[in-house]
């Protein structure tokens, strides 16, 4: 028999069922992400395997719902942390992915406002195709001045937050080999 202190660590079977409901959801959310996004988040095989399969059923019918269940069952195996912190940072709800955003979007208003930004970027990242930097900025200045789609606007933060990625990568290299060289 069960003493009274395991009775009472042990969840309540409303409390399972809510936990259980609550992976279910998670797995749904898994399922409703784009594949390149999906990409980011980590998970195991077999169950990035059947969320691709949830993701193929096109018919949201009983087939699909027991395919989820299926998707939940699995979501019990693993931790769920980290699969929740992917998708905040996938989604945007990261404080860090949203400051990284923020900086990003000064640096651009920086760089259209002066020009001598693209030296700083230039030291900061060797690696950047300073032609295409500055092709992008004339191209985003002329889309405000006529009042034309923000094409190149959105580019050149396309090609900052590449390069911002690629700065941070290298950086968590020079770390890494720092922690080597100390050990």
């Amino acid at each position: 028999m069960d003493t009274p202190e395991e009775e009472q660590t042990a969840p309540s079977k409303t409390q399972r069922k809510r936990a259980m409901e609550a992976l279910q959801e998670l797995g749904k959310e898994l399922v409703d992400l784009p594949a390149d996004r999906m990409k980011r988040v980590e998970m195991p095989d077999d169950l990035r395997e059947a969320v691709r399969a949830t993701q193929r059923m096109t018919r949201h019918d009983e087939a699909r719902r027991r395919q989820l269940q299926y998707v939940g069952r699995l979501m019990r195996d693993v931790d769920p942390e980290p699969i929740r912190r992917s998708l905040a940072v996938v989604r945007g709800d990261s404080v860090d992915e949203t400051a990284k955003l923020h900086r990003i979007e000064r640096l651009r208003s920086e760089l259209l406002a002066d020009e001598g930004v693209l030296y700083g970027i230039a030291e900061a990242c060797p690696s950047v195709d300073l032609q295409r930097l500055r092709s992008l900025r004339r191209a985003a200045l002329l889309e405000q001045t006529q009042g034309k789609a923000p094409r190149s606007y959105r580019a050149l933060f396309q090609l900052l937050k590449e390069m911002d990625g690629a700065t941070q990568a290298k950086s968590a290299d020079e770390d890494h080999d720092n922690d080597d060289d100390q050990g």
